[in-house]
């Protein structure tokens, strides 16, 4: 059974002062979310302890008096759509519910709390009134992090009591890392971080905040490389788009353009040239239908790059090769070769994804997560993460991340819906000689 219990800075002894607010219904500890709730009935309904996770929301009881408190928030890794709309919600939350006056925003990432540290600026509701509305962070952002210890000895020289870590897994690597160095301390410092990934790939997270944005622009993008295809004879449209490890945005993109006719992801490999493999299937298709729109994540068919060392960025991930100009350049030889003009129009739309402001789903969606992570660090829990699971938000253990990817299940109703829109096989070519445990 897995482990699902929230660590905690001590018992939390004050009464929240949002009970003041009227009739607020607060969550118990107790209160748990199935981690797995399909059962079959009755002979699997469960006899004993389950798995759950503990539901998000204000406590009764908190740790912090927010008068006294210090609170920082810092962004890291790569843009998303919805950071500053965090940033916003966390401000709002500290200052006008819970009454803390005192909020850091720490600048360009976790370098922002080492040694040679820019000076954090000072957070107000003036200072966010209307940043939900651009792309990027106010913060500014980084990867990589200077030592654990260097980032706690930042912590207590600047006297945070609580921090709020914006990012993706390796941002709540760092977390984790800073978490348990305060720990070791005996430190009164709670960790709360909030799953930042377009990807929609931190594991335990059944959506993290920027995915429905990066799909709405995807799909406009699969719908421009439609029509660019369908104006000419034999027009061939591709779309690379992000997701290094999962094929999340491809394959949601690709049901919500319903103009896809190929979806490439890093989950299910597949064969460009051979019998069966890509490039028949889309001369095929030309031959049938005169047009052709393919979807690839940026981190599918890793395998056609001979790179026995791979170069990492700060973040500490694999350099990718361009999958995208890789599928084109191929596929437009190939045709040439059988005597075909098709006439190629290449669209990548990653960085104006990553600019973008949340569209409105998503800064609803943010403007959630931030008030459950301002309720549980109140509280004094920690080396914790927001979660969404089954509809609810929740409590997720950082430790519950370590060894764990969160990935389009190859077997699943996801993947089995872009198989039924595109039409495309199941299996592309010849796969057997593809090194999968390499991959």
């Amino acid at each position: 059974m897995q482990d699902f219990d929230i660590p905690v800075l001590g018992a939390p002894r004050l009464p929240n002062p949002i009970a003041r607010r009227g009739d607020i219904r607060f969550i118990d500890d107790r209160e748990r979310l199935l981690y797995d709730p399909h059962y079959r009935v009755p002979e699997d309904l469960p006899q004993g302890p389950v798995s759950g996770f503990e539901v998000a929301g204000p406590r009764e009881r908190i740790f912090f008096d927010p008068e006294r408190t210090r609170a920082a928030v810092v962004t890291c890794g790569g843009l998303c759509p919805g950071i500053n709309a965090v940033i916003r919600a966390l401000v709002l939350q500290l200052w006008f519910i819970y009454g803390c006056r005192d909020i850091l925003g720490i600048r360009y990432g976790y370098h922002g709390l080492g040694r040679n540290r820019e000076t954090p600026r000072a957070l107000t509701p003036a200072d966010v009134g209307d940043i939900h509305r651009q792309g990027g962070t106010i913060l500014g952002s980084s990867r990589g992090t200077p030592p654990t210890a260097e980032i706690v000895d930042t912590l207590q020289e600047l006297g945070i009591d609580m921090l709020f870590a914006i990012g993706g897994d390796g941002t709540m690597r760092g977390a984790t890392a800073i978490a348990e160095e305060v720990s070791r301390r005996g430190l009164e410092i709670a960790v709360v971080g909030i799953p930042k990934t377009i990807d929609n790939d931190i594991p335990l997270v059944r959506r993290t905040f920027g995915f429905e944005t990066a799909v709405s622009i995807a799909t406009e993008s699969i719908n421009a490389a439609q029509v660019e295809a369908w104006g000419v004879e034999n027009g061939i449209g591709i779309v690379k788009l992000m997701g290094r490890y999962s094929g999340y945005i491809a394959a949601t993109a690709t049901l919500s353009s319903g103009h896809a006719n190929f979806c490439l992801i890093p989950e299910v490999p597949f064969s460009l040239e051979g019998p069966g493999g890509l490039y028949e299937l889309v001369e095929r298709r030309l031959h049938e239908r005169g047009d052709a729109v393919i979807v690839i994540a940026e981190g599918a068919g890793q395998y056609y790059f001979e790179t026995p060392e791979r170069e990492r960025d700060a973040s500490g991930n694999p350099k990718l090769g361009d999958i995208g100009v890789l599928v084109r350049d191929r596929l437009k030889a190939w045709l040439r070769g059988r005597g075909i003009n098709a006439p190629v129009k290449y669209i990548d739309p990653s960085y104006l994804i990553r600019a973008a402001p949340a569209i409105s789903t998503d800064q609803l969606y943010c403007q959630r997560l931030a008030r459950n992570a301002v309720h549980a660090a109140m509280c004094g829990k920690t080396a914790m993460l927001i979660g969404f699971w089954h509809g609810q938000m929740t409590h997720v253990p950082m430790e519950a991340l370590r060894g764990r990817k969160r990935q389009v299940n190859p077997c699943g109703e996801l993947w089995f819906n872009v198989l039924e829109s595109t039409g495309q096989p199941q299996v592309i070519g010849d796969i057997s000689y593809i090194d999968l445990e390499e991959e």
